[in-house]
């Protein structure tokens, strides 16, 4: 692929600002309940301090972006379109995970809801694969985070089922 055009740096910034505006949405949804409802959920050992989660999840949209991004510079193939709508489903699925965990305290939505994000992540990292491979290389710390956020989900959902 040759150097980036004015319109691929244009189209990188929008897509990592769109991936960051989600991460704000979500953001904001859980910003909701994480310093009341969240802290008094029983949570296992691995629990990450919360701090962790910002810093992480500011990679990984940034990450998505660039993945995104790096797809959409090969536009003229007939596989990028599909590629990319499963893209934003998959970032869908991520900001509706908020909104069940956090926003409407339903572990057990969420829990569902996450296991079909993880299986559109790995969905999409094969079909950005067959487009470009570093594109979906860069999706699999996203993938191993939230495999790791799903165990965490079940945990949390085990421990406080009523």
């Amino acid at each position: 692929m040759s150097l980036p055009t004015k319109l691929d740096l244009f189209g990188l910034f929008v897509f990592v600002t769109l991936c960051l505006l989600v991460s704000a949405a979500g953001g904001a949804v859980t910003a909701l309940s994480v310093d009341t409802w969240y802290q008094a959920l029983a949570k296992p050992s691995f629990n990450p301090p919360d701090w962790v989660f910002a810093p992480v999840w500011t990679i990984l949209y940034c990450l998505m972006g660039v993945s995104g991004w790096r797809v959409w510079r090969h536009r003229a193939s007939q596989a990028t379109r599909g590629a990319l709508a499963l893209f934003a489903l998959q970032l869908f699925f991520n900001f509706a995970w908020s909104v069940l965990f956090f926003g409407l305290q339903r572990i057990e939505l969420a829990l569902i809801d996450i296991v079909i994000l993880f299986v559109a992540i790995v969905a999409n990292m094969i079909l950005f694969w067959r487009i470009e491979r570093l594109a979906a290389l860069l999706l699999a710390p996203y993938a191993a985070w939230v495999a790791f956020a799903t165990i965490l989900n079940v945990s949390i959902w085990l421990l406080n089922d009523p």
